[in-house]
């Protein structure tokens, strides 16, 4: 019985943990994020042009093209409508850079559950900004610059499984 204790007590620490998302790299374009939960929309200070997103438990956003002008300030924030718990259905908005190499992306982020499925190392260039992981209730905003050059920007949501069943949209800048 006792076998079962320890790694059931490393999972729940796990869970509990809740890492919070990295800062976009140096070379990516400057993004900040609001808190996440607890905060009326209202109370979001938007510095950029505000853009609501939801996502729920069908895995979809409800927003899927954004367009934006070269050097557009824009304040995204995402709202999770849904009610299955964090752990099991979170979700985040990550937008990347328009050559971001998507499958091995994919794969690194989901390999990266302890820094909420935002990869890292060779991946961190590959994202312009990035809201938390949210769970049922939550929200968060990042504000960010659109890139200077015109062209299609993908975003996504990297929780595994959540790309694939159609989570995703696009940044165009014209």
């Amino acid at each position: 019985m006792t076998r079962y204790l320890a790694p059931a007590a490393l999972i729940l620490a796990l869970v509990g943990a809740g890492c919070s998302a990295p800062a976009p790299s140096d070379t990516a374009t400057p993004a900040t994020s609001a808190p996440a939960s607890g905060t009326p929309a209202a109370a979001v200070n938007h510095d950029g042009r505000a853009i609501e997103i939801t996502g729920n438990d069908t895995m979809k956003f409800s927003v899927t093209e954004i367009k934006a002008k070269p050097g557009e300030k824009l304040s995204v924030t995402l709202v999770n409508l849904g009610t299955t718990p964090k752990f099991s259905m979170g979700h985040n908005w990550l937008l990347l850079t328009a050559d971001a190499p998507m499958d091995a992306f994919l794969v690194a982020a989901a390999e990266a559950a302890t820094n909420d499925y935002v990869p890292q190392n060779d991946h961190k260039a590959s994202i312009l900004a990035v809201t938390k992981l949210l769970g049922p209730n939550e929200r968060d905003t990042v504000t960010f610059t659109a890139p200077a050059t015109a062209g299609s920007y993908p975003f996504i949501c990297s929780f595994p499984g959540h790309y694939q069943v159609g989570m995703r949209g696009m940044l165009i800048v014209e």
